[in-house]
């Protein structure tokens, strides 16, 4: 059985996108072709529903709370003190259990959580992928006989994404960066269990083996980020090396579009009508397209129309402005993934998105919402794909500063060298072997 073809349960939750984000790419391995949501089964238990319903209702309410002013930040900051990244330096052996881990644990050994979702994949066992931490631990207490594999979906993580006795673990991790890898064995996971495999994106955006999509839709798009070509003709040759010659720009193939992302509970939805509101002379002339992505949430593809016609943007509705909405997960990530490759500038908080620098898409970084997307975000200006947001009502300025300077260019071939993008291909390797035959195979691994 070839890597491509070797079928395994691919489980993820419905809280949040970035969890979802992460098992999508994978869905060509899932068993019955289908991602195994661990909150939202068919006949899932009425116990754990419940558990897992007071635990995404809170989530989304604390997310969205942090807007309200003076109360909002420190009640997500108390909350964001319980899953907290610690120091990485100096290293040390982090591997004491936390609070919210302990918690978990109790939950799932306590009220038998999970147990039921486990007992049906045990029904075939073959290798189960999970993208949260709950679903692993659910799988090693409640004795699921497959290989059990955790995507890690931060560029950093708590000590929560490690077991409570994790030098015991059944547990293979396959991560996103050399932080992730190095704090799981600072945790105490045996390095043995570690895999360096890369966020796993989507294959309709990367192409082939040959990442074909990815350099074709990359060299489109430098031409719109490099007006004053003070990137390309200085990089001529480095591009003609890594994109082919024929993917070197010469023209324009689709106005600028700014894609401004909100989290998966709605938060940070009133930046998309700042944006749009800045851009709005640009707008009405068609010299930009704006995406404003709702998600799945009505209420935000609500918010947006409706705020958009409040301040004079109804007629750009369609046109130069579109808001990407869609009732399903499912739909919205094919519909999302495919506005991608035509989308100059990602503007989003520094979530899952961020390893999507690695599409060749500069980032512009709204606020982050919590310690790992603090982590997220030190990572994409370390390795210089992501820009932090200057006052958004003035976006119409320093934005095409940006663009005039090459800036923004070399932030997208930023995330392009330095950010993985076989991490889909990976994770497909990884799972296709046995343990005893993976021990050299990671020296292998494409990046």
């Amino acid at each position: 059985m070839t890597p491509s073809t070797k079928k395994a349960w691919v489980v993820a939750m419905d809280m949040g996108y970035g969890h979802q984000r992460a098992a999508y790419p994978l869905t060509h391995l899932a068993e019955g072709g289908k991602v195994v949501h661990a909150d939202s089964y068919k006949g899932i238990a009425k116990a754990d529903k419940e558990i897992w319903q007071k635990q995404r209702e809170f989530y989304n309410f604390i997310s969205r709370f942090k807007g309200t002013p003076v109360v909002g930040d420190l009640a997500f900051s108390v909350f964001d003190y319980f899953q907290e990244i610690k120091s990485f330096y100096p290293k040390r052996d982090l591997s004491k259990s936390s609070l919210q881990l302990r918690s978990t644990y109790s939950l799932i050994r306590r009220k038998k959580w999970g147990k039921h979702l486990i007992d049906r994949l045990n029904k075939k066992k073959i290798p189960l992928i999970t993208s949260f931490f709950v679903p692993a631990y659910m799988a090693e207490e409640h004795g699921y006989e497959g290989e059990i594999y955790m995507v890690v979906a931060d560029a950093d993580i708590a000590r929560a994404w490690a077991p409570l006795n994790p030098a015991k673990t059944r547990i293979h991790y396959m991560v996103p960066t050399k932080r992730v890898y190095e704090r799981l064995k600072l945790y105490g996971v045996p390095e043995d269990n570690i895999f360096l495999t890369g966020f796993p994106l989507p294959r309709e955006n990367v192409g082939g083996d040959t990442l074909n999509t990815l350099k074709a839709d990359l060299g489109k798009r430098l031409y719109n980020l490099d007006p004053a070509r003070k990137y390309i003709p200085k990089y001529k040759r480095v591009l003609t090396q890594h994109l082919g010659k024929d993917r070197v720009p010469t023209k324009r193939h689709h106005p600028l579009t700014i894609m401004f992302a909100v989290g998966g509970a709605g938060a940070q939805r009133d930046v998309g009508i700042k944006i749009a509101n800045s851009l709005s002379e640009k707008l009405k002339k068609g010299e930009v397209r704006l995406t404003l992505v709702a998600g799945i949430h009505n209420d935000v593809n609500n918010y947006f129309v409706d705020t958009l016609k409040e301040i004079g943007l109804g007629p750009q509705l369609k046109k130069s402005i579109h808001v990407l909405y869609s009732n399903t997960k499912e739909d919205y990530f094919k519909k999302f993934n495919k506005a991608l490759r035509t989308t100059d500038v990602l503007w989003t908080k520094p979530s899952e998105l961020s390893f999507y620098s690695a599409l060749g898409l500069p980032i512009i970084m709204s606020e982050p919402l919590g310690s790992q997307e603090k982590y997220n975000k030190r990572w994409l200006k370390a390795i210089g794909a992501g820009i932090s947001q200057e006052k958004v009502s003035h976006a119409g300025e320093w934005l095409f500063d940006w663009l005039e300077s090459g800036w923004l260019a070399e932030a997208a071939m930023q995330g392009f060298f330095e950010a993985a993008k076989f991490g889909t291909f990976n994770v497909e390797k990884v799972v296709a072997h046995k343990h005893a035959e993976t021990k050299q195979f990671k020296t292998v691994l494409q990046y």
